[in-house]
């Protein structure tokens, strides 16, 4: 599954890294409501190109699920500021 990082050579090697890293940056920086979304620019970084098979709970799983993520912001990040704007997306 990871055979193409066997045949690059160590500058190739960091590139991928750094590429790698940015992205994984950009998610961790997500702020707001940009925390909720479904993430594919993340899973295109990996060589292999699928269309990810996801499977969506049903509106009320998926409510109870974004409620206790939301409580789970309040325990893990309890002085983290308010983003007191609507989703205009």
């Amino acid at each position: 599954m990871d055979g193409d990082l066997d045949v690059m050579d160590r500058d190739a090697l960091v590139v991928e890294v750094k590429r790698l890293r940015a992205a994984i940056r950009e998610h961790r920086d997500a702020s707001g409501h940009d925390l909720c979304w479904h993430h594919p620019a993340m899973w295109s970084l990996l060589p292999e190109k699928l269309e990810p098979s996801i499977a969506v709970p049903p509106w009320p799983k998926f409510l109870r699920g974004c409620i206790r993520y939301r409580q789970s912001l309040d325990e893990q990040a309890a002085d983290a500021s308010v983003h007191d704007k609507e989703f205009d997306g």
